[in-house]
């Protein structure tokens, strides 16, 4: 069997070593065909470390490599536009959240995809870890009545020590926590609401670094009886990968909580406890996410999370947006 020809698109972006590492470990049923990026030094770094060709842009890179599949990163501002290339150039793809700035850019890609039947593949990555689907097999089962998510990662200058700048730029990122590390809880928070999900409090402040996207913010949601709280921050005095994070799930006869990136329980009114000693963040299921979409490819099958899901996530982060208001402290 060839090998899946597979190119990557804005790799200066802080997430491409998470799909880099797994499609290396493929071995010889995958060859990286090429990489773009517009830095120039990020592209020349790149090439050289893959042995592959490298180009400035994307539109470059796919039309004289013909990949098999694209995994697209790149600024938040230039998803959108991104996708649309590849789906009208029927290429399937993987793409980053949160896939655009807007709900209506998602609305619009999520469309086109559709109507072309273009593979897309989103990385909302919790969906492959076990903590999400005990979620999921709690609601196949019975109502979650209430659900809180607190996920405060490191603080902003992470971005600027990865090149990555603009992240703190809301014209080039979209917003800040909220979108960046809330994407992966509203995704869940709309699977526990359903389409009467809604908004009903948000509070965002850039208080502790004063740049123009907010570092915390804490948005509830509900649906009838049913609530969510999610509250994000750049705030965590610890290198990457660490945060400050607490998760509890209540359903009728069970209680799930979550302390830690390692460490879950679900305990039963009836006195029942079991304990997990699996992961609860994002991170380490970005390898579960690289080769499920291309096992998924060979298939012929959909994505686990597609731009349909990552529409429906969007449009209650939207909300949150547009209910906080203006944040209440400026550089």
């Amino acid at each position: 069997m060839s090998p899946l020809r597979v190119a990557l698109v804005g790799v200066s972006h802080w997430h491409t070593g998470f799909y880099l590492e797994p499609l290396l470990a493929m071995g010889p049923s995958v060859r990286i065909c090429g990489i773009s990026d517009p830095d120039p030094q990020v592209q020349a770094a790149m090439g050289k470390r893959l042995g592959c060709p490298a180009w400035g842009d994307y539109r470059q890179l796919c039309n004289q490599t013909q990949p098999d599949f694209v995994i697209a990163l790149g600024r938040h501002c230039e998803m959108a536009e991104t996708a649309h290339f590849l789906i009208d150039e029927g290429l399937p793809f993987a793409m980053e959240k949160p896939c655009g700035i807007n709900s209506a850019q998602v609305a619009e890609i999520a469309a086109r995809a559709r109507e072309k039947s273009v593979f897309a593949a989103v990385a909302l990555v919790m969906r492959h870890g076990p903590l999400v689907q005990q979620v999921q097999a709690m609601l196949a089962e019975q109502d979650v009545s209430c659900a809180s998510f607190r996920f405060i990662a490191g603080s902003a200058q992470r971005y600027m020590d990865n090149g990555c700048a603009w992240m703190l730029d809301p014209k080039q990122s979209g917003g800040g926590c909220t979108l960046n590390l809330g994407a992966h809880f509203f995704d869940l928070a709309q699977q526990i609401l359903g389409p009467e999900g809604r908004v009903v409090s948000a509070t965002m402040s850039n208080a502790a670094w004063h740049y123009p996207v907010e570092d915390y913010s804490a948005v509830t949601l509900a649906s009838g009886p049913r609530t969510v709280l999610i509250e994000t921050g750049y705030l965590y005095p610890a290198p990457t990968n660490h945060f400050d994070m607490h998760y509890a799930v209540r359903a009728p006869d069970r209680y799930l909580t979550a302390w830690g990136p390692m460490d879950f329980e679900i305990r039963g009114y009836d006195g029942s406890v079991q304990r997990y000693d699996q992961s609860t963040t994002n991170v380490p299921h970005y390898a579960d996410f690289t080769n499920d979409v291309l096992q998924r490819l060979r298939k012929g099958q959909q994505p686990l999370a597609g731009l349909d899901d990552m529409y429906k996530s969007m449009r209650l982060i939207e909300q949150a947006y547009q209910m906080a208001g203006p944040l209440r402290i400026h550089a």
